[in-house]
């Protein structure tokens, strides 16, 4: 059987239909090589809290338009870190497995990043561990892709994404589902928060 490689955006704690593109894969490229823009999954995730969807994003160094991926800087700016920590404590501590995970994400979060991309590949380790998904990850070194590549880099986005055919999200239990009901294709975190280990059921 042919192995399956796919090619993706680096993300930060990237969303569900992300790690469904990692579910099976053999071979996983990450870009590193693309210019860096704006309203994209590199910095930012999307969580649910009582009040609704909310965006956690990391702030960046300034930067030209010609920067690539690789090459952007983390910033310290508004203490982020203590931000985005306090709002996945408050959005999702009464969920079943906050605490399980609660530790080695505050060390992540909490680390002294430099480069955004190597923030993203760690958190994704991390994260495919936690789902029990075993990719093999890589950073891309040149802005191509072999024939044989699935090319997920433009489908994930979180404004204007284009119809994913292949991506079908199933519903699952959510700490507001009662307030807000399900809402699809959040961060993974939202779904490791709420199913734990069975969260690989629902990537497939």
């Amino acid at each position: 059987m042919a192995k399956r490689q796919a090619i993706v955006g680096s993300a930060y704690f990237a969303p569900v239909q992300w790690y469904q593109k990692l579910y099976g894969c053999d071979d996983v490229w990450i870009e590193a090589m693309d210019h860096y823009g704006k309203q994209t999954y590199r910095n930012r995730c999307i969580i649910a809290t009582t009040n609704g969807i909310q965006a956690l994003t990391v702030p960046v160094m300034r930067h030209t338009p010609d920067t690539l991926m690789r090459d952007i800087v983390v910033s310290d700016h508004g203490e982020w870190q203590h931000l985005h920590w306090q709002a996945l404590t408050s959005a999702y501590g009464e969920s079943p497995f906050f605490e399980y995970y609660a530790d080695e994400l505050y060390a992540i979060i909490h680390h002294p990043w430099h480069f955004l991309y190597d923030m993203n590949m760690a958190i994704t380790r991390q994260m495919c561990q936690w789902l029990d998904i075993h990719p093999n990850l890589h950073p891309t070194a040149i802005y191509e892709i072999e024939p044989e590549m699935e090319d997920y880099r433009e489908v994930i986005r979180p404004k204007h994404a284009p119809l994913d055919p292949h991506f079908q999200p199933k519903p699952y239990y959510q700490v507001y589902d009662s307030k807000h009901g399900f809402i699809a294709n959040l961060s993974i975190l939202d779904l490791l928060c709420n199913m734990g280990n069975e969260s690989i059921f629902y990537l497939r």
